[in-house]
């Protein structure tokens, strides 16, 4: 399988990570949730070329993560929201930097730490039940193949 192609994958994880499977698009919606929505702005923290911050906003676009939206007429220029499905991405994220606070940080610890807001403690994302709300470990999973899909090879899923 082609990169290009993954999207055409049945495999919801490769259909995602044709959207935002590569470092620069992870920067890009890390700082989407610090409060970051113009070009300029993401360019000065990210150090990244226009070329390739135009092209990550443009996918990211596309694919219903980010709205663009006109913030001045003359001359034109815009920002980028997160929509209601990039929001949702927020748990991926703080996951993500939470696996490199625990195993990447250094000696000197993680840069940020996340507190909630209601209770002022750190906060631990955690895999949960929705209908039991017990944490869930890796263990405790267990997968099964969609009807549809039975009996098809699924190799890259």
């Amino acid at each position: 399988m082609r990169w290009q192609d993954i999207d055409q994958q049945p495999c919801s994880l490769a259909r995602t990570l044709a959207i935002i499977g590569d470092n620069w698009t992870l920067l890009v919606l890390r700082d989407c949730f610090m409060g970051v929505r113009r070009f300029d702005d993401f360019q000065q923290r990210l150090g990244v070329t226009r070329h390739v911050l135009s092209d990550r906003l443009r996918k990211l676009t596309e694919g219903g993560v980010l709205d663009k939206v006109a913030y001045q007429e003359r001359p034109l220029r815009h920002e980028y929201r997160l929509t209601a499905m990039g929001k949702e991405l927020y748990p991926v994220i703080v996951h993500l930097a939470q696996w490199g606070d625990k195993h990447l940080a250094g000696e000197h610890g993680a840069p940020l730490t996340r507190y909630h807001r209601q209770c002022g403690e750190p906060l631990e994302a955690q895999l949960q039940c929705s209908h039991c709300g017990d944490v869930v470990k890796p263990t405790d999973i267990r997968v099964e193949e969609n009807p549809y899909w039975k009996g098809q090879i699924l190799v890259n899923c």
